[in-house]
């Protein structure tokens, strides 16, 4: 009889990192966290596409479940109401198999779901200066936390609060005001070194 581990290799599936990737790094959820603006969205989806994980977005999941805009909720229900439903979903995420996950910007915040990024996943909190952020967040007009306000007023009470808590992450990755591609190689160099320090 045949061993299966001697068959022919096949193009990686999803969650096969391509060869030039440790699989270690697949191995765990990854987490990104840190305010609006910061990038974790597209820089998780780029980093999921380099390890060749899936990628999911918490507040697009928190969308689906709910069938209306996280703006919506917000307005209706009031931001308790919002993390507490957040919470569900990213504990839903975290059972399921790894995957590149970028959470709202509050997320983190929330005691709960906190203590539920570090026991299953890699936390990584990608950090920008906050100029850059108020700059960025400026762009659209779906931040409920926004509506009316001024942006650099808003991240800059919000990083009192936050940044303690985003301090409690496994790794800290300044990504500064350069590309995501570049962001991505620094997320990957911390994850790296991550690895090592714990193997």
């Amino acid at each position: 009889m045949n061993d299966p581990l001697d068959a022919p290799r096949a193009t990686p599936q999803p969650g096969s990192p391509p060869p030039a990737v440790d699989p270690e790094l697949c191995r765990r959820t990854i987490a990104l966290v840190g305010l609006m603006g910061v990038g974790k969205t597209t820089v998780g989806r780029r980093l999921a596409k380099v390890l060749s994980l899936p990628f999911r977005d918490a507040d697009v999941e928190i969308e689906k479940a709910a069938g209306r805009s996280v703006s919506d909720i917000f307005a209706d229900l009031g931001e308790p109401e919002f993390r507490a439903g957040e919470h569900r979903v990213i504990a839903r995420l975290l059972n399921g198999p790894p995957q590149v996950l970028a959470t709202g910007g509050g997320a983190f915040v929330h005691e709960k779901t906190r203590a539920l990024l570090r026991e299953k996943a890699i936390t990584v909190w990608l950090k920008t200066d906050l100029e850059i952020l108020a700059r960025r967040v400026t762009r659209k007009d779906t931040r409920p936390l926004l509506r009316g306000k001024d942006p650099l007023a808003v991240l800059k009470a919000q990083a009192e609060v936050r940044y303690p808590l985003y301090a409690e992450a496994d790794l800290i990755v300044d990504t500064g005001d350069g590309s995501h591609g570049r962001a991505v190689d620094a997320v990957l160099s911390a994850l790296k070194q991550h690895l090592r320090g714990a193997a």
